[in-house]
């Protein structure tokens, strides 16, 4: 089926992606948002594309952690106090997903996913000039200690059982790697595959005017109400509205309320992170991003300059942002890498949309065929942007998406 009129809500990676895989398959599609491109959670991440990414954030243990972190405010995992009652069903749902069984069937089915992220991405830079701002070079995690590197195994076990490449360094070999880290590292682990980009804002915003120069319309729009018809959906808001064959839910954090309308109660969440941009002339000092698994923080080289991101944040869309948790983490970052320069430029602060598992909800909705959902890529909408749109394309001409869409559906929990 082509040449349908598709209304995409969302013009983050995910909404920009699937936009113009859409457009390539020949339908008719306005991409709308509101506040405009890339003003959520996909301007401000590490810019990691992490190929075969397979381990989910609920592993087992992590309850212990949960506990030990819930109200202090400057932990790597934090729930503010005054948001713990709306969090604790997302919570107990994410705690149930740290069970082995749970685990290893939400690493498969994320592997699923990502096994392909890097493919998706040259697939649809191919011909363009968005191929220019992806660099090669894998990422890579550091450990000070033969104990916090062995906290790893699990994780480790699921790679190996899933086929998913990686290398553990020794002291020389992240020296090698990354000469300018300073030499306090025990263990690494380097996955040599995949991709980052360097500028996420600038590539999200150039997809957008590729798909604007294509034919595409962009919209300030908030999608408030849908309305399903005899034979079309209607997307309101105060004062306008939009018809479509189809509608998109790619909304990230803000897709929860819409799902609710068509009848998917999704217990989507938001993890709200952070970053801090230090000078352009410290991002020459790192070939990747690199992560350290003491701190959980990633420096990522950019081409503006070397961004500091991390941490988890429970306290909802509203609540105004907390950036001494970022701020706390240069001392930890200047250890890591000695010669950078801790003159901040900017901080930021953005909502990852989350499930309990650590997957996507994906495909039609379970009541409605005019509306399909692509939401919910928690930290990997960057890595899954492309991959997730070609499944909605596939999904909506009618193609085979070549992947079990079961684990990804609206109605899992």
């Amino acid at each position: 089926m082509s040449g349908q009129n598709v209304v995409v809500i969302g013009a983050g990676i995910v909404g920009a992606s699937t936009a113009l895989a859409l457009q390539r398959d020949g339908h008719q599609v306005i991409l709308i948002d509101r506040e405009g491109p890339c003003a959520g959670a996909s301007f401000g991440n590490a810019g990691a594309i992490v190929n075969e990414s397979c381990a989910p954030t609920a592993m087992p243990g992590i309850v212990f952690d949960v506990f030990r972190m819930i109200g202090r405010p400057l932990s790597p995992f934090t729930i503010r106090l005054s948001y713990l009652p709306r969090a604790l069903p997302w919570m107990l749902r994410f705690l149930n997903e740290s069970r082995r069984s749970r685990v290893n069937a939400n690493a498969k089915n994320l592997h699923a996913l990502t096994k392909v992220a890097e493919k998706s991405w040259r697939r649809l830079t191919s011909g363009t000039d968005l191929g220019d701002l992806l660099r090669p070079g894998g990422w890579l995690k550091v450990y000070e200690s033969d104990k916090s590197f062995a906290g790893t195994a699990f994780a480790r076990s699921l790679m190996d059982e899933l086929g998913a490449p990686y290398e553990i360094l020794d002291p020389a070999g992240i020296q090698e790697l990354e000469p300018h880290l300073a030499p306090i590292y025990a263990h690494g682990l380097f996955v040599r595959e995949g991709l980052m980009i360097s500028d996420p804002g600038r590539m999200t915003n150039e997809m957008i005017e590729l798909f604007l120069s294509r034919g595409g319309r962009l919209q300030k729009f908030t999608a408030e109400r849908l309305e399903i018809g005899a034979d079309n959906i209607v997307v309101h808001d105060r004062s306008d509205s939009l018809a479509a064959d189809k509608v998109v839910i790619a909304a990230g954090a803000w897709s929860r309320k819409l799902a609710a309308q068509i009848g998917d109660r999704v217990p989507l969440d938001t993890e709200r992170g952070y970053h801090l941009m230090l000078p352009a002339s410290s991002s020459a000092l790192l070939e990747r991003p690199v992560m350290s698994g003491d701190h959980s923080f990633v420096l990522s080289p950019m081409d503006e300059g070397l961004r500091l991101a991390s941490q988890v944040e429970f306290a909802g869309l509203t609540a105004a942002p907390n950036y001494s948790r970022i701020r706390s983490l240069v001392p930890a970052a200047m250890r890591m890498l000695p010669a950078i320069s801790t003159k901040e430029q900017s901080v930021w602060m953005g909502c990852r949309p989350s499930l309990p598992d650590s997957l996507p909800v994906l495909g039609y909705a379970t009541k409605c065929d005019r509306v399909l959902y692509s939401f919910g890529h928690q930290h990997l909408g960057m890595t899954l942007g492309p991959r997730t749109a070609q499944i909605t394309a596939d999904l909506v001409a009618g193609r085979d998406p070549q992947i079990d869409m079961r684990p990804y559906r609206a109605d899992r929990f």
